[in-house]
């Protein structure tokens, strides 16, 4: 990639096309784009300019001019990303859609809704609700985090076990090309199967293939209603064992979350809520539907997990309580140090114990503190590490235990991510993980639709 060295008049380009007040080049106003949600500052260059576009015609602007300049272009929503994903590892044009952030249409009739790339999660599943429609997907950063980069990372959440995620919930996307060539993968119909499955590919991309500047989200009735059970455990093995129990019994909540006893310790001290800290692990427990299959479900979990510590949370003010508690994780975790990565690997449900045990070995091993918690309904687990990025030694350590915790995963027969994505701090993984024929075609799709490589690159993969 032979990358721009001088701003060529690009900074006058860019103001002709959005506007001089939405184009940002000064250093002071660049720093904060420099990291993601971890706040590690991109190793490498800062951004040449942030762009901050209102339409569709001006990304597509925007895309030309890089192209023709050899200049990276990054997409970028709220930054609630941790993994690198939206950083300028080489440098390039960050193309920032807070200004392009409408719910557009929300179809009781087609059920579905049209939205653009910085619409808000949440704010997203609070209209939908308001109309009785219902998007499922929940990242725990939903209040901030932004449709277009949940697409791009294909992001899931507690509520995956029964509903899926992201890539389950996008009839059709709008995409501009690195060369500014505007597509559509899909259609606003329910069914499609004309053709190449592109909107599928699309998402989880990480923004290697192309910019999202619309979508079309599927949408299903609201379920009537929803309840939420605690259950403690004396141990993560119990707790494991009951998730198991749960689903064979033929329930399948929405909701099976584990945390373990430090979590609850940390989250308690962080934001008491009255979580009880002394079982090894809970499982958050939520169920929704119909009335009469909730109270009935409820009752079944209620007679299976009968040895273990079971509290009914019976209004939704203490439901909206012990959700923020929940949701509150990663901010309690940063507060043992100062800083927090979390981590994202997924096994099959029956690893889930392996995992964990394996989890706090490294972590001793190591020296290092973790709370561990996870969507245990589909074995999807996230330690969060309580670091000091100023400490090198100790960030050389959990560099080290990273090594060992992805090549757990994978013996345990498991994968890197489940919903935070590759980015580029597990891009050095991804070969290993995925085996080099299948490695070797991405990459060569990845070049067919971004030549040049400008496509946030070092995403993905290390060139």
């Amino acid at each position: 990639m032979q990358l721009l060295k001088s701003n060529n008049g690009i900074f006058n380009k860019l103001e002709k096309i959005v506007g001089s007040n939405y184009v940002l080049t000064k250093k002071e106003d660049i720093y904060s784009y420099t990291y993601d949600c971890n706040c590690q500052i991109s190793k490498n260059e800062i951004p040449l300019a942030i762009v901050l576009p209102q339409t569709i015609e001006e990304v597509q602007e925007i895309a030309k001019l890089c192209n023709k300049n050899n200049i990276p272009m990054i997409a970028r929503g709220a930054c609630t990303n941790h993994v690198g994903g939206c950083v300028a590892k080489h440098g390039g044009v960050i193309i920032h859609f807070s200004r392009m952030n409408k719910i557009i249409k929300i179809s009781n009739e087609n059920l579905n809704a049209i939205v653009q790339p910085g619409a808000i999660v949440g704010e997203i599943q609070q209209q939908c609700e308001a109309k009785g429609l219902f998007y499922p997907p929940d990242p725990s950063n939903l209040k901030v985090s932004t449709i277009g980069g949940a697409l791009a990372l294909s992001s899931g959440g507690p509520r995956g076990l029964k509903y899926g995620t992201a890539k389950d919930y996008i009839l059709n996307l709008k995409v501009v090309l690195a060369d500014g060539t505007l597509i559509e993968t899909g259609s606003n119909c329910s069914k499609n199967v004309t053709g190449l499955n592109l909107t599928q590919l699309f998402v989880g991309s990480e923004g290697t293939l192309g910019i999202i500047v619309e979508a079309t989200l599927k949408l299903i009735p609201k379920p009537q209603t929803s309840k939420i059970m605690l259950a403690y455990f004396d141990s993560i093995e119990d707790a494991s064992v009951a998730v198991n129990q749960i689903l064979e019994s033929g329930i399948t909540p929405s909701v099976i979350d584990l945390l373990d006893k430090f979590t609850l310790q940390t989250i308690e001290d962080f934001k008491p809520s009255g979580l009880k800290t002394n079982k090894e692990a809970m499982l958050f427990i939520e169920l929704d539907g119909a009335n009469c299959v909730v109270e009935e479900d409820e009752i079944k979990i209620a007679k299976l997990l009968c040895n273990s510590d079971i509290e009914l949370i019976t209004t939704p003010k203490q439901a909206q309580t012990f959700w923020t508690a929940r949701r509150a994780a990663f901010g309690a975790t940063s507060k043992l140090k100062g800083n927090v990565i979390t981590e994202d690997v997924v096994v099959p449900r029956t690893q889930i114990p392996a995992l964990i045990k394996g989890i706090k070995e490294i972590n001793t091993k190591y020296g290092l503190t973790a709370c561990i918690m996870g969507h245990a309904g589909d074995g999807n687990i996230h330690p969060n590490y309580a670091l000091n990025f100023d400490d090198i030694e100790e960030m050389t350590r959990f560099y080290r235990a990273k090594d060992e915790l992805f090549a757990l995963a994978l013996k345990l027969g498991g994968t890197l991510s489940g919903e935070h994505g590759i980015g580029f701090e597990k891009a050095s993984y991804l070969k290993n993980a995925l085996g080099i024929n299948v490695y070797t075609l991405l990459k060569q799709i990845k070049k067919i639709f971004d030549p040049k490589n400008l496509m946030n690159p070092e995403k993905l993969f290390i060139e």
